[in-house]
Formats: structure tokens, sequence, C-alpha cells
């Protein structure tokens, strides 16, 4: 009896989500920490079903009323939990299995369960008694760093600047919208090519991959001017910033390139100086004295 005793203050003192289930799979043992995590006491939960009661959204409505912020579970999820009960009460064990609760106040909280037989001191077996992890946090973040993913990767491809990005071998693996439209190519058509060795005029070709040669080294550059030729062999010249490309470890695994288009810019600079030289030529070899003060 006092081992008994002893088990019971474990499982409910214990630092984990911990509950157990009887031969019917109705609640027998909800822990302080599953009480702490979900919102709901003991004494709400204790000889309801847990698949059929608990985790349904008519356990809200009966608890609190509160119907709409306790979204219920798919009939899919449900029989997975169910299925998790049956092996159990076969005598198989069952490791790191999800599922979906929802608290009192209607927040999504996400376990993490491993689920074994819960034996008499005969060994028969009685129940099922499960021991969770708190996965919320964890999975929150995921799906956070997933959301910020996505809004960068819409952020590239829409850009209004042509951005771009190569492998640690100079193989392009970015090629955004405004790239394909300045250049004439297409992603598909690029992707997996040598930037450098196919898009890059022979007499560039050395500059340019000594800029990303430095940036593969964590050597950023600024304001690195560069022509590419597009599809129809017309000259582009770009105002390229080239940074390092880092994995999670810290690891430079590529180099992203964000672009100027400045052809018209430099074309108005051109032409600029085309007149200056010839109203310079002009001045000098004017048929006429001509001086200023």
């Amino acid at each position: 009896t006092g081992n008994v005793a002893d088990l019971d203050t474990f499982i409910r003192s214990a630092n984990a989500p911990i509950f157990a289930t009887d031969l019917e799979g109705k609640i027998k043992n909800w822990n302080d920490k599953t009480a702490q995590i979900t919102g709901i006491p003991w004494d709400e939960v204790v000889g309801k079903s847990l698949v059929d009661e608990v985790l349904t959204a008519e356990f809200r409505e009966e608890t609190d009323g509160l119907l709409n912020h306790w979204p219920s579970l798919t009939a899919e999820l449900r029989a997975g939990v169910q299925t998790l009960l049956s092996d159990a009460l076969s005598g198989a064990d069952a490791a790191d299995i999800e599922i979906i609760m929802f608290s009192k106040s209607g927040e999504r909280v996400d376990f993490i369960i491993n689920a074994s037989p819960r034996r008499a001191l005969t060994g028969e077996i009685v129940g099922v008694i499960m021991l969770g992890q708190n996965m919320t946090d964890r999975n929150r973040t995921a799906l956070e760093k997933s959301r910020v993913a996505h809004e960068m990767r819409v952020f590239i491809e829409t850009a209004n600047a042509p951005i771009f990005g190569i492998d640690a071998g100079g193989l392009v693996n970015e090629w955004n919208l405004k790239a394909a439209e300045i250049t004439g190519y297409s992603s598909e058509e690029v992707m997996g090519q040598s930037l450098v060795d196919v898009y890059i005029h022979a007499d560039f070709r050395d500059s340019v991959r000594s800029v990303f040669d430095n940036a593969l080294q964590g050597l950023g550059t600024a304001n690195f001017e560069f022509p590419i030729y597009t599809k129809d062999q017309r000259r582009v010249e770009v105002l390229l910033n080239a940074t390092p490309r880092f994995n999670v470890n810290g690891q430079v695994t590529g180099v992203v390139g964000v672009g100027q288009d400045i052809t018209q810019r430099k074309e108005v600079e051109i032409e600029k100086g085309r007149v200056a030289q010839e109203l310079q030529t002009f001045i000098d070899t004017a048929n006429a004295p001509i001086f200023g003060i």
C-alpha cells in the first residue's frame, strides 16, 4: 500500500504531464502538471472518456460553455489516440506519439506522449498510463520560423530588385522574378547553372568570380558594378551587393546578391560625357576666340 501511495504522490507532483485511463479509456489519473498546462482540474475529467468526451467540443460546452474556443479534434486524430490506447491495452508500448488538447481558455496544447500498459500487482493490464512532454512552445516557435521563412521567400521572389544566389560551387540556387524580367532567363533555365561561366561575359568573369569567392570566405562586397547579358544579348549594367549566406551552424553555404539595374543611369552618364566632350572639342577648334571667366 505504501508503494502505491508513493507512486500516486510521484505521479501527482511530477514536473511532467502524466495521465492514465482504465480499460474503458476513462481517465483515472490527471496529475497537477496536466491540470496546470490545460487549465482543466482533475475533478472535471476523472471518470470521463479521454477520446469520446475530453477530446471533443461537447466537453468544453459542458464545463464552461466556451464551445467556440474548443475546436473539436478531427475524427482521424481521435482515432489515432484510440489506437494508441488499444495498443497499450494489448501490452505494446508506444513512444513519441503527438496528440492535441485544448486548454480551458481555448488555446491549443501539443503533447508528445509515451504510453505504456498499466498493470496490477498480479501483472494483469488494468489501463494505460501516459507520460507527456509539452511541445506547444516548440511547435509554436517552429510555426513562427516557418511563417517568417515564407514571408522572406515571398519578399525575395517579388522584390523590385534583381536578387540571385549561388551555392558554394557557384551554381545558381536563387533567381527572383525581377532577375528573370531583366535578363529574360527564367528561374527554371538558370537553376543549377554556373552563374559566372554561363551568364557573365568572358571579359568580366575574373572580377565577378573574385567578388563571389570573397563572399564565400565571409567577406561581402558592396556597390560592385558589372555587366550581364540578357537572353537576347542586350547588355545590362548591374550594381551589386554580394553577401555571404550562412547555415544555422554559422558556416558559409553560398552567396546572395542584391542588384540594381543601373543601365539607364550609365547610358545617361555616357551621354553626358559625350556631350561634354563634343562641347570641349567645339570650343577648342572653333574659328573664333572663346574664353571664359
